[in-house]
């Protein structure tokens, strides 16, 4: 991905690149609060009313609308110069927007888009075009949602955790198909990093640990994943993954 003059980024925690080097903002500060509301509300926008209730809830309403003002000019100051002088916020049909057609990105559309590309590339059959674009989400998600407290985003935080994992698999599926063991093992224990208690990662792991000629290693992942199970949930595994803990120890050159 070829890096955008000015980048919001959310995952992982909040950050601004301004031509690829990172913005001194205040941590909690306004700045942070306008640039990452409207990076979450992206492409839709956000009313003034709501920007000026969010970020100056306690203010006279003359003097909150007047410092947004002051804020949104003082963006353009500081990142006008990476846009050729074009604004970073816009105000567009009454809804305040970071100016996509302008050089803004965000992280988290990034991510989705990526994601989105590699599964329709996928559905059409271009395994390596879906792969590559698969790889570009991995690269884009430095870590969860780290922004707003707010229902609807630990919402939106859990829906991209929930596809990043998602990633995670596809690519560990791939990886495996093409025989390159090291590296879908790798996604594999990334993804049980995340979620200890997904078994189709933890019989990734251990199909690729028998490929890798680390048969004991694949028992004590069948154990990890039973005894995860049972302290989380009660559970026991699955029967696909009893089958193929079996296979593995009765049967490892037929895993």
């Amino acid at each position: 991905m070829i890096a955008p003059p000015v980048f919001v980024c959310l995952l992982g925690g909040f950050r601004v690149l301004k031509l690829g080097l990172p913005l001194a903002v205040r941590s909690g500060g306004k700045v942070e609060q306008l640039l990452g509301t409207l990076a979450l509300r992206s492409p839709r926008g956000v009313a003034r009313e709501d920007l000026v209730e969010l970020i100056w809830p306690e203010a006279e309403h003359p003097l909150a609308h007047q410092s947004l003002n002051t804020l949104i000019y003082s963006l353009h100051r500081s990142l006008g110069d990476a846009l050729a002088g074009k604004p970073p916020v816009v105000l567009h049909q009454g809804q305040y927007r970071l100016n996509a057609e302008g050089g803004v990105a965000v992280d988290v559309l990034a991510f989705d888009h990526a994601a989105a590309d590699g599964d329709r590339l996928s559905r059409t059959g271009d395994r390596h075009g879906a792969i590559d674009s698969y790889r570009g989400a991995l690269e884009l998600y430095a870590g969860d949602l780290a922004f707003g407290s707010e229902i609807q985003y630990l919402v939106e935080r859990e829906r991209l955790r929930s596809r990043y994992l998602a990633v995670l698999a596809r690519v560990a599926d791939h990886y495996f198909a093409n025989d390159d063991y090291d590296r879908a093992l790798s996604n594999a224990l990334e993804l049980l990093n995340h979620d200890p208690c997904r078994e189709d990662a933890h019989r990734m792991a251990m199909r690729c640990y028998v490929r890798l000629g680390a048969r004991a290693q694949a028992l004590r992942q069948y154990r990890t994943c039973r005894e995860v199970l049972a302290a989380e949930f009660e559970a026991s595994p699955e029967r696909s993954t009893e089958a193929l803990y079996e296979l593995v120890r009765l049967e490892p050159a037929r895993v």
